[in-house]
C-alpha cells in the first residue's frame, strides 16, 4: 500500500462514517493525483480555477472535484461543465454567475455558502446576516441551476483548541438556524469544515466535509 493510501486509510478510521474526505490536491503534481486516484480515492478539492481544469483534463472523468478556494465571478465558465460542488460562495453575484454558466451547461450546480468565523480579516466570507439576506431574496427562487446544499468555513489559525472548537460550534449553530430557509432549492444539511490541522475537533463539532491536505500528501 503508498504511503498516500495508508495517510487516507488512516484519517478515515480517525473520521465517523458521516464524514466525507476531501483530498486538497492544490500544488500537487498529476502523478500524485493518478496515485491517490490509483489507490482508490476520487474526491479532490482544488483551490485554483486554473489548476482544476488542468487537472480534469488529464485525469480520468470519474473524479469529484470540489472547488475549495475563492473563486472569482469570471472564473465560473471554466469549471461550470465538470465541477461537482462549490465550497466557497461568498456573495449573491457569485451565485447568479454560477447559476447562469450552470444553465449554459445543462447543469444543476451544488453550492455551499462560505461563512466567516474567523478572527483573522484575512479570511473571505459572508456573516450570518449576509447570508440569510441571499437566502430569504425573492430573487434566488429565479436562480433554477444552483442547489445551496450547506455552509463552508475556515477556523483561526491559532494553536487555542477551545478557539478552534467555539468557532466550528458556532458554524454549526448557523448552518442550524439557515435550515429555516429550507425549500426545493435550499437544503442546508452539508458543514463543511476543518482541515489537516483541526479535522478530528471539526468531526467532533459536527462537520460532514473536511478538506485535507498535508495530512495525505505531507507538508508542501
Amino acid at each position: 500500500m503508498s504511503l498516500i493510501a495508508e495517510n487516507i486509510q488512516l484519517i478515515k478510521q480517525q473520521l465517523p462514517e458521516t464524514v466525507k474526505l476531501i483530498a486538497v490536491t492544490k500544488t500537487k503534481p498529476i502523478a500524485v493525483l493518478q496515485e491517490t486516484y490509483d489507490a482508490g480515492f476520487r474526491t479532490f478539492g482544488e483551490n485554483k480555477v486554473q489548476e482544476m481544469t488542468e487537472k480534469y483534463n488529464s485525469l480520468p472523468k470519474d473524479i469529484e472535484w470540489h472547488l475549495i478556494g475563492h473563486l472569482q465571478t469570471n472564473k465560473v465558465k471554466y469549471i461550470a461543465p465538470f465541477v461537482s460542488l462549490i465550497h466557497s460562495v461568498d456573495s449573491f453575484k457569485l451565485l447568479k454567475e454560477i447559476d447562469k454558466e450552470a444553465k449554459k451547461n445543462s447543469r444543476t450546480i451544488p453550492c455551499l455558502l462560505q461563512i466567516f468565523i474567523a478572527t483573522e480579516e484575512t479570511k473571505f466570507g459572508l456573516s450570518e446576516a449576509e447570508a440569510t439576506e441571499i437566502l430569504t431574496s425573492p430573487t434566488l427562487k429565479e436562480l433554477k441551476n444552483i442547489k445551496l446544499m450547506g455552509v463552508m468555513g475556515m477556523a483561526s489559525n491559532t494553536d487555542s483548541e477551545a478557539q478552534i472548537r467555539s468557532e466550528f460550534r458556532n458554524l454549526k449553530e448557523i448552518a442550524k438556524r439557515l435550515q429555516h430557509f429550507n425549500s426545493e432549492q435550499v437544503q442546508i444539511q452539508e458543514i463543511s469544515m476543518g482541515m489537516s490541522s483541526d479535522y478530528v475537533i471539526a468531526a467532533q463539532e459536527g462537520s460532514t466535509m473536511v478538506r485535507v491536505g498535508s495530512a495525505i500528501f505531507g507538508s508542501r
